[in-house]
């Protein structure tokens, strides 16, 4: 019998596609095959189709489909945000195409569309096909996301200008106004608009996937079942399916074992701070230094994986390959080398966070490090940065506590 086939389309960047190929894992293990389609970011000059060379899987069950590139035009003073969605729209004919190519062979028993591509549920309805969402952050940013729409109309002011306010969404702690999505804190931004008309189809998918668990955010899965999150509205059925992690960590650590793993097996128990900051957080030079700083007198050891970007805040620009000898204090490698290690841009991250010498964890707040460092059982120090991450910090201080 000829096994049945589930499509998945993930979002652009790794951490949006490593959930994704996890969750590719489990489903060849209820018998379907699965087929992954990528696509390219026409305004990321030598971007791949969605980093599929840096996580790819041996089990044969498992495929990758890159669509083919789109020509589109791309204004240079557009924010990044609104490109992908104008990008997600331009590819619909390439996935219906697909799709209708794909379905002739085998039946598609459904396709998931990470939750940024719900612009692509109009192909899906179009050739029948079942549509579910992936959220790859957890069940309280779902709320806060299905819920947006709501505080649109309900609240005059942008985020931004309502200093110490506190933004009330069902099921979640109150959420400092600051802390918001930082792509929706200017309700007059571009990116407001666009989030708010995703975040306003995302009632249209068949069923929305979460990466988390229920034990970890009952409150805030009670009120996404309950719809308390879009009263008036119809409200998909929710399915925690996580933790999906690990995924990029596997194919790296394929190449050899991490110099980092050998320091860490000589450090003493829980005496280690390891600093990460997420496959787009990083630092301006200044902060570098001054973090540098902070670890030496500190008298701490430490793991630090050290990210660069002339503009910190611009998560959409490449990051520079660390020169760690211009970057850091002169002399600090050479002072610290008995109390702490520094390392360029990766790290085996689940491997780390899993080291008994590991004490605490200082990060950016991205949904994949925060259940890593859960799993694990890890102390974090939240340092958000952009996206979500404010709201990651809100859950872990004022509800996990």
């Amino acid at each position: 019998m000829e096994k049945e086939t589930i499509v998945l389309y993930p979002g652009m960047g790794v951490s949006h596609l490593a959930p994704m190929v996890q969750l590719a894992k489990q489903l060849v293990q209820f018998g379907f095959s699965v087929t992954i389609v990528t696509t390219a970011v026409p305004h990321q000059p030598g971007s791949t189709n969605n980093t599929s060379t840096d996580i790819s899987s041996p089990d044969p069950s498992i495929s990758f489909h890159a669509l083919p590139a789109v020509s589109l035009p791309l204004p240079k003073n557009k924010h990044p945000i609104c490109l992908n969605y104008d990008i997600i729209r331009g590819y619909n004919p390439e996935l219906l195409d697909f799709l209708t190519s794909l379905s002739a062979d085998s039946k598609i028993r459904s396709i998931i569309l990470d939750f940024f591509k719900t612009d692509a549920i109009s192909v899906a309805r179009e050739l029948e096909i079942p549509a579910y969402l992936l959220m790859t952050t957890g069940a309280s940013a779902l709320a806060v996301c299905l819920h947006l729409p709501v505080l649109h109309h309900t609240i005059e002011k942008s985020f931004k200008d309502m200093a110490d306010t506190h933004v009330h969404v069902p099921g979640v702690p109150p959420i400092p106004a600051s802390d918001m999505i930082v792509s929706v804190l200017d309700r007059e931004s571009s990116t407001y608009e666009g989030r708010v008309r995703n975040f306003s189809q995302m009632t249209e998918a068949d069923g929305i996937m979460i990466n988390t668990f229920e034990a970890l955010e009952p409150r805030a899965v009670a009120a996404l079942k309950d719809g308390r999150c879009v009263p008036g509205r119809r409200m998909p059925p929710v399915y925690c399916i996580g933790p999906l992690i690990a995924g990029i960590d596997e194919q790296k650590e394929s190449q050899g074992r991490h110099e980092c793993l050998a320091w860490l097996d000589s450090q003493p128990k829980r005496s280690v701070i390891y600093l990460c900051f997420g496959s787009a957080g990083a630092f301006a030079p200044e902060q570098i230094k001054e973090i540098a700083v902070g670890l030496e007198s500190s008298g701490h050891r430490f793991l630090w994986v050290v990210c660069s970007r002339d503009d910190a805040k611009n998560v959409s620009k490449p990051r520079n390959e660390p020169d760690l000898n211009s970057l850091l204090p002169e002399g600090f490698l050479n002072r610290t080398k008995d109390q702490g290690m520094v390392i360029k841009s990766w790290a085996p991250q689940t491997k780390v966070l899993n080291y008994e010498s590991i004490g605490g964890f200082v990060s950016h707040c991205g949904w994949n490090s925060t259940l890593e460092a859960i799993l694990a059982g890890v102390p974090m120090i939240c340092w958000p940065l952009y996206a979500e991450q404010g709201l990651n910090k809100v859950l872990l201080i004022e509800d996990l506590r």
